[in-house]
């Protein structure tokens, strides 16, 4: 049975009036901002008169727009207490109805929640392409996509929330600390319905994933298990079957009034300061295709009601973070209003946005802080630009201006960005070719990616099986890149889980990926430390992470040849005769004046402080302020005095 979320209707009248949707379906009375826009919709219920009659909130005004069958009431909830408000709704007719509105108490430390940062690793999941832990639902009758079919790519294949649940001990023990699945929302499409980019109900799960309930439960375990939930939501376009296509609440609900206009896709319209203004109006108001109508989110009530349903989800749910989708495709100004009401209600809370864009100038724009003084209220981006020079480095020649020095001139961008350290870093993505593929399948350049996306100053992102080497066509094919899981089946003949069925080679990058993942997860140097890096010879490039306690490093042989690397050029990190733990293979390694490095290999460090000379960071992070000698003084007798002190 398709999942309605509708408030209980006391009946005033002989005859029974039409259902009421109320959204949001409930909510909290000790938000911190106290006032609340609810949605009342059913047909002509424009022409009712509403009256508070019970409840300790004030109904401040009705508003109305242009479709006689929906109300918004404005609340104000700055003296409301936990319990249930009645409203009245008066008919021209004589009926009326009577519904209940709850509001809820915040679970304790809902506002103080954690959000996901740099000692995360995400997992990105496809839900119907991982697992499926529950078959009855793989079919629901009523909704327009009716069959399973693993056979084809672009179909539906079954997989769910109960899936995922049945892996969690498979993604912890990978070293995972975030799950991120693809939307779960209902999208009520003929067709391409499983990927969850065309919401039909922004407040219901889609029943072939599960329940509301389902999500909750999923958080639940996840949180159990250390790991963190990011939720995948879409404001800038809905499905073509959403019911707002055929009976927008107002003219100018959808772009373009509600009439299909492509966007044209010229993101840097919005940066460039010659751009002509009917070109940013295409880009931002434009639809992506007639099967995804573009949101106004200029419309008032629009953006009202996105950033509730945000808000609804992030306390229900108990996310640590979203993920928004095509970004900068919605109106800037709403974008802002968005992430500072979110920023209101969970100070710690994290939002990465998608700007798919291979230019720093333009992904840089949207992070809050950022150097060309953009008004933002978004903590983090995804980091395409340096996900395009990670494979331009490990694919091209070893040139002068091209090969690894493509990776050693990257990080000379995040003078760009308020903080690169909370950009996210990934292999790929459900709109990506596998990154194996990308490769040519040379394992040997894979390990130098993962190796990079892990230790890299940035919060990695895996797409799910690239631990499994999953391959997919190069050119652009959206079914294929996002098949199905080995094991997610029972009818499976391999399996991520047992190994049955899978490559030697696939065991051996599961175990990489395992190795490196849960050292990173207990290193902070990894997370906040420092960075230095040297300039690419011989085909080696060579970078430290580091703190007070440890560091790391990491040297990329891209070479066909053995070499034996030098060490006396790092001496302001290391000094001769240290002592170190090899993260790969696990060994303890005593390193002289050289370090032998194989051919086509990625070796990675880590140096503790105890029993070891090295010059470690107390020389390295210095404050800026060591420009002047006083300070340098200062700090080197006593550094923990400037903790904090924002030199």
């Amino acid at each position: 049975m398709r999942l309605l979320l509708s408030v209980v209707l006391v009946l005033m009248a002989t005859q029974a009036p039409a259902a009421l949707r109320v959204e949001p379906p409930f909510w909290w009375a000790d938000m911190k901002h106290t006032r609340l826009q609810i949605v009342v919709e059913a047909p002509n219920v424009a022409d009712a008169e509403v009256s508070l009659r019970e409840g300790d909130a004030k109904l401040l005004g009705v508003q109305r727009g242009d479709s006689h069958n929906y109300q918004f009431l404005d609340l104000d909830l700055a003296s409301a207490t936990p319990g249930s408000l009645h409203f009245d709704l008066a008919f021209p007719d004589g009926t009326s109805q009577t519904f209940k509105y709850e509001l809820r108490q915040r679970a304790p430390g809902s506002a103080q929640r954690q959000g996901f940062g740099p000692r995360d690793l995400i997992y990105l999941i496809v839900p119907d392409r991982f697992a499926n832990g529950d078959t009855r639902n793989d079919v629901i009758a009523g909704l327009a996509e009716s069959k399973v079919d693993r056979n084809d790519p672009n179909a539906r294949h079954g997989g769910d929330i109960a899936g995922i649940v049945a892996h969690l001990e498979y993604l912890q023990g990978l070293g995972v600390t975030q799950l991120w699945p693809t939307p779960l929302v209902e999208n009520d499409a003929p067709q391409f319905s499983y990927h969850g980019y065309g919401a039909t109900d922004f407040y219901a799960v889609d029943p072939r994933f599960g329940s509301n309930a389902d999500v909750v439960d999923l958080s639940r375990q996840a949180r159990e298990r250390g790991m963190g939930l990011i939720q995948d939501i879409v404001l800038n376009h809905i499905g073509s079957g959403h019911r707002w296509v055929s009976d927008p609440p107002t003219h100018d609900w959808l772009g373009f009034d509600g009439t299909f206009t492509p966007t044209n896709h010229a993101r840097t319209t919005l940066q460039d300061p010659y751009a002509a203004d009917i070109d940013r109006k295409k880009f931002n108001a434009g639809w992506f295709t007639e099967t995804l109508p573009d949101l106004n989110q200029q419309q008032p009530l629009l953006a009202t009601y996105l950033i509730q349903m945000s808000l609804w989800w992030i306390e229900f749910a108990g996310l640590s973070g979203i993920r928004q989708d095509t970004y900068p495709y919605a109106d800037h100004a709403f974008l802002n209003e968005w992430g500072r009401r979110i920023a209101l209600e969970y100070p710690n809370f994290n939002i990465v946005g998608e700007e798919w864009s291979d230019n720093p100038v333009v992904v840089s724009y949207w992070q809050k802080g950022n150097a060309r003084g953009n008004p933002s209220s978004t903590p983090s981006m995804m980091d395409f630009p340096l996900y395009y020079q990670m494979l331009s480095a490990l694919t091209g020649e070893e040139r002068w201006d091209a090969g690894l020095i493509r990776l050693y001139q990257a990080p000379v961008n995040d003078v760009l960005y308020g903080d690169p350290n909370n950009l996210v870093l990934f292999d790929g993505n459900h709109d990506t070719a596998r990154l194996y593929s990308l490769l040519d399948e040379d394992f040997d350049a894979w390990k130098m990616a993962i190796a990079f996306l892990f230790t890299a100053k940035r919060i990695p992102q895996l797409f799910y099986g690239t631990e499994l080497l999953m391959t997919s066509p190069k050119e652009r094919n959206d079914g294929l890149v996002r098949a199905d899981f080995p094991g997610g089946w029972t009818e499976d003949k391999s399996s991520a889980i047992s190994t049955r069925g899978l490559s030697r080679r696939a065991i051996e990058a599961q175990n990489f990926i395992r190795t490196l993942a849960n050292f990173r997860r207990n290193t902070p140097a990894l997370h906040r430390g420092d960075f230095k890096h040297y300039f690419p010879e011989n085909g080696v490039y060579v970078y430290f992470r580091y703190d007070t306690k440890d560091v790391v490093m990491v040297a990329i042989n891209k070479s066909t040849a053995p070499h034996s690397l030098a060490l006396d050029r790092f001496s302001e990190v290391l000094e001769s005769q240290a002592v170190a733990k090899n993260v790969v293979t696990g060994t303890t390694e005593k390193i002289g004046s050289s370090l032998a490095l194989a051919a086509r290999s990625t070796t990675v460090l880590v140096f503790k402080a105890e029993g070891n000379r090295w010059k470690g960071s107390q020389a390295l992070n210095r404050p800026r302020a060591c420009a002047f000698e006083h300070w340098c003084r200062r700090w080197d007798s006593n550094p923990h005095a400037f903790k904090g002190g924002g030199f």
